[in-house]
Formats: structure tokens, C-alpha cells, sequence
């Protein structure tokens, strides 16, 4: 039995409305399922909403009837237009699968792009915000320690837990959507404090300079980490910068179902080892040597050398700074013709990146910067006919490679764009 608070049962009881007291029993027989024995209050929440492909299977046009049967798991029909979600929890939304302004560009119909805006104004009605990233913290989405977060994003949910002591587990589209409309989600996993100690040692002995160094060590802490296992990282290197641990965080969600992450000394919850793991110690330790961090490699890079049309950046979404020293790279320079350059971000930070006369230099060179969305999030259009696909990103080399038949080349943003101005990847 899930014990609830009175604000709680008067929202069950119909006191706030039918959409919130679904929304509810749906959280309170999560809970049961999930063996909580309460509930928390959410503050923050990104939610994946807009068209997405799935929501093809109800045939209709109702957005009321599509929300209700696939977010809601109800035959019965909601009013989700003119309803507002939980005034206690701010709501973002994650990336989507179509670009904010260029449909075509991606590969997708004018038909896909209406809809998803069409869905995504009525999202913003009820008093979502628009963001469309996978990188809401970029934007002023920050839960704080001591607050309880939902997100549809895995490595959201690494860097608030690694990084800012929120506390918060990634969920499915629906829960996440339970959670913003009633502003409670099931006290367990990340929620809870004894859950959040770590568990193994991972000691770096292999080079920690880069953001690409960060995420192949990533990528070799996930495959490692034993199944329900969270990472305290320990060694003499140091502390990697927000391009660095947003790929550190991305690519350990990639090969494992870790959600949190301990830096020693840099995470709030982790100052020292004996704070880190509780002072219960760590069940095991793991030495990440150079020959592992190659090891890696080559699972995220083909090792051949060959052409290259399609090359993209930022997964997750690039900061500002990262936009910057792309143009400054291109600065002058032309990217080969037949070759498509990505860079992908928040489409506030385009505007950012307009203004500061980085858009003009990247485009200049015949690149675009794309926003609110991934090659992983468009699908197989994206890379339709291509021969050799680019990426800085070890998510996206890890997830295309099921995607398309084409050569998977994983480096730096620097070699990538030596690939797209060459039209090559050159061993």
C-alpha cells in the first residue's frame, strides 16, 4: 500500500481534475509494481512528446485520443488541450524527431513536420516549454541536490545525479508524462539516497585530456560495470569540462544501465571514496589502461579508411563553446562537395550561435547547424544512400551502426571535419 500525503489524495480524488487523477492512479500503481512505499514530488521533468513514430498506430487525428491511449494507457478520452500540467514542475521537452525548421534537409515529408508541430503547439499549451534536447541542463533546466527530477534522456539523468546532486531516474515516455501532469513520481532507484552509493572503482590510467578522451572512457567504464553497478572514477587526471562529462555521461547510459556516476572529488555526493560508496567500499576495482580505451575504439570506429558523405557533431547537443571552435576550425575553409556537415544543438543556442557569427562561418563552409533532434532520433532517412558516415559522438557511432549499411567512422570533432572537408576518413 502506497502511503500518500492529503494534497495527494485530493488530487486522486478528482479535485484537480480527471487528466491529474489519471495520471495519478497510473504513478500509484507504477509505485505498487515498483514495491515504493511513496511517493516524491517532482520539480522538473523533459518529456518525449511532438510526433513520434509510434503514435502512427492509433489512427486518428484527435490528439486528446492519441495522448490518452499511448501517454495515458487509457481507452478513455482525455482532455489533454485544455488541460495545463503540474504548476509545481517545470516541463521541457527532449529532442524530437524532426529538426525544428528544416524537414527536408533531414530527409522527412512537410506532412511529418506539420504534425509534429501541430502536437508539439499543443504540448506548449499546456504549459510545456520548447527546448527539443537532449541537453536540457544547457538551457536552464537544473535540478539541484535535493530536488527529484523524471527525464526521458539517460545521460540527463547521469549528469543531474553525477553533477548537481539532483535526484532523479530516466524514464519511459509515459511515466515521464504521469509525472509532469501529477508532479509525483515513485520514491525509488536515484530517488533514494542509499541507492546512489557507488558500487565499483574505476581506476584511469589511460589518457584523460580530451572530450573524446572522456567518452571512449565512458563507453569502456559501461561495458565494464557489472548489471546494477555505479561508478566512482578515480586517478591522477584532471577534472573534465561540461563538452567532456556530457560525453562521459552519454556513452557510459550507452553500454550500461548506470545513471549515475561518481568523479572523485568533483561530484557533490562524492569527496572522498569512503563518501562515495557509503563507507561500505566498493565490490570491485577495474584499472581503464590504454589497451582497454583501444579496445573501444575499435568496437566505435571501422578500421578501414574510405570515403566519406555524411558527417555529424554533438551528441548530445553541442555547447556554445563547442559551436565556436567548429567555425573557428572552418574558418576559411570548404567542405568538399557531396559531403553533408552537421552540427547539432538547442535551437536557443542557434540563435546564440547566429548572433555571435558562428552560423555564418559554418555555413559559409557549407555546413548547417541542425537542432532539436539526432541522427539516432530522425531514423534512416538522415543517412539515406550514404557511404561513410563521420561522428564525435561514441552514442551515435555505438546506435547508427544498426541503422545503415555504411562505413561508422568515430573520432574528435577535429578529424571529423578534416573528413568532411576532404570527403575521406584517412587511417
Amino acid at each position: 500500500m502506497v502511503k500518500l500525503t492529503d494534497t495527494e489524495k485530493n488530487i486522486l480524488r478528482g479535485d484537480q481534475g480527471r487528466l491529474q487523477q489519471k495520471a495519478l492512479e497510473n504513478i500509484v500503481r507504477y509505485a505498487e509494481v515498483l514495491g515504493a512505499e511513496e511517493l516524491c514530488k517532482v520539480t522538473k521533468a523533459t518529456l518525449g512528446l511532438g510526433a513520434q513514430p509510434y503514435l502512427d498506430h492509433i489512427r486518428s487525428d484527435n490528439y486528446d485520443q492519441i495522448f490518452s491511449r499511448v501517454y495515458m494507457c487509457t481507452d478513455e478520452v482525455l482532455d489533454v488541450s485544455h488541460n495545463k500540467f503540474s504548476a509545481s514542475c517545470f516541463c521541457m521537452t527532449c529532442t524530437e524527431n524532426c529538426d525544428a525548421e528544416d524537414y527536408a534537409e533531414v530527409g522527412l515529408s512537410k506532412e511529418y513536420f506539420d504534425k509534429n508541430s501541430s502536437f508539439l503547439e499543443i504540448a506548449r499549451a499546456a504549459g510545456v516549454s520548447m527546448a527539443s534536447t537532449c541537453a536540457p541542463y544547457l538551457l536552464g533546466w537544473l535540478p539541484l541536490k535535493g530536488e527529484h527530477f523524471v527525464t526521458t534522456e539517460s545521460s540527463n539523468a547521469m549528469f543531474c545525479n553525477s553533477l548537481l546532486g539532483a535526484c532523479g531516474n530516466p524514464d519511459g515516455v509515459e511515466a515521464a508524462a504521469w509525472s509532469a501532469i501529477c508532479g509525483r513520481t515513485p520514491k525509488w532507484g536515484l530517488h533514494c539516497a542509499e541507492n546512489r552509493y557507488a558500487t565499483h572503482e574505476f581506476k584511469i590510467e589511460c589518457s584523460a585530456q580530451s572530450a573524446i578522451d572522456w567518452d571512449v572512457i565512458g563507453y569502456t567504464i559501461g561495458r565494464i560495470l557489472p548489471t546494477g553497478g555505479i561508478p566512482v572514477i578515480t586517478g591522477h587526471f584532471a577534472y573534465p569540462n561540461i563538452a567532456a562529462v556530457k560525453q562521459l555521461f552519454a556513452s557510459i547510459a550507452t553500454t550500461s544501465g548506470a545513471v549515475m556516476c561518481h568523479i572523485l572529488g568533483m561530484t557533490p555526493e562524492g569527496q572522498t571514496l569512503d563518501m562515495a560508496t557509503g563507507g561500505r567500499g566498493v565490490e570491485g576495482t577495474f584499472n581503464i589502461t590504454a589497451d582497454d580505451y583501444a579496445e573501444s575504439l575499435v568496437m566505435l570506429c571501422d578500421g578501414t579508411q574510405g570515403a566519406v558523405d555524411y558527417v555529424s557533431l554533438g551528441c548530445p547537443h553541442y555547447t556554445l563553446e563547442e559551436i565556436q571552435d567548429v567555425a573557428n576550425y572552418l574558418a576559411d575553409k570548404k567542405i568538399k562537395d557531396g559531403v553533408r556537415f552537421h552540427v547539432w544543438t538547442a535551437y536557443p543556442l542557434k540563435e546564440m550561435a547566429r548572433v555571435s557569427g558562428y552560423l555564418t562561418i559554418i555555413e559559409k563552409a557549407g555546413g548547417r547547424i541542425m537542432t532539436s533532434s539526432c541522427p539516432i532520433m530522425v531514423g534512416e532517412s538522415i543517412m539515406k544512400n550514404s557511404k561513410g558516415v563521420a561522428l564525435d559522438g561514441a552514442k551515435q557511432a555505438h546506435y547508427i551502426r544498426s541503422m545503415t549499411d555504411a562505413a561508422v567512422y568515430y573520432g574528435d570533432k577535429y578529424r571529423c571535419i578534416d573528413a568532411a572537408l576532404s570527403g575521406r576518413w584517412d587511417s
